[in-house]
């Protein structure tokens, strides 16, 4: 994935102008991967770099990668609205998606990945629709109302996380028997830990089959 191989465009979203930027594999796609960046009004883009390698690492698997700017980030239109309207936009942008990929190969199946306020909207979209998977990197409980989530859910987290704090994510994790993944001495960013953190992604994608009850 290389910025010659990224369209990035506008479409109309809920809130008016709403900006995509999409990465196609060169083969059909096994899939759509939409990836939802961190809190708009704390700097939060779809140039985020954790969304950005999100975004990498479902195109290294053959998925079609869907970034979006919420409303009021970059060309899109309107302004913040605590998750509610930001999920409206992480629909309208699968759903643009949904109609370019699906005529040409039926329905694909979805996975929905967000990074810090992204994984609050992602789990929130994720009971609206059917998915294939979700991935929550650096996941914003308890600074949002996030609920419980599949058992497949990848779930991964840095130590020394020092926007959310991990002891939080494990309260969080805990009662549904949730694996979290820890980057020792890693922070809520991932600083230097981006290629690693792609290829733990990767390889947990490759083995991902869970056996409902184990």
């Amino acid at each position: 994935m290389t910025p010659r191989t990224t369209e990035r465009y506008t479409i109309d979203g809920p809130a008016g102008t709403l900006e995509i930027a999409l990465n196609v594999p060169a083969h059909a796609p096994r899939g759509i991967a939409l990836v939802a960046h961190p809190h708009p009004l704390q700097g939060g883009t779809l140039d985020n770099k954790v969304a950005q390698t999100l975004a990498k690492t479902f195109f290294t698997l053959g998925y079609a990668a869907v970034r979006l700017n919420f409303r009021g980030v970059g060309q899109s239109a309107g302004s913040f609205d605590d998750g509610r309207g930001e999920t409206d936009d992480a629909r309208a942008a699968l759903e643009h998606a949904r109609k370019r990929f699906d005529a040409l190969a039926g329905p694909l199946p979805v996975v929905l990945a967000g990074f810090s306020f992204g994984s609050y909207v992602q789990t929130r979209l994720a009971v609206m629709i059917a998915t294939e998977r979700l991935v929550l990197v650096g996941a914003a409980v308890k600074r949002f109302a996030i609920e419980d989530v599949p058992a497949d859910t990848i779930v991964v987290h840095g130590e020394h996380d020092d926007i959310v704090p991990l002891a939080d994510v494990l309260d969080w994790a805990r009662p549904q028997a949730l694996p979290v993944t820890v980057f020792p001495g890693c922070g809520h960013f991932f600083h230097g830990r981006l290629l690693q953190l792609q290829r733990v992604i990767a390889g947990m994608w490759h083995g991902h089959a869970v056996v409902p009850g184990a």
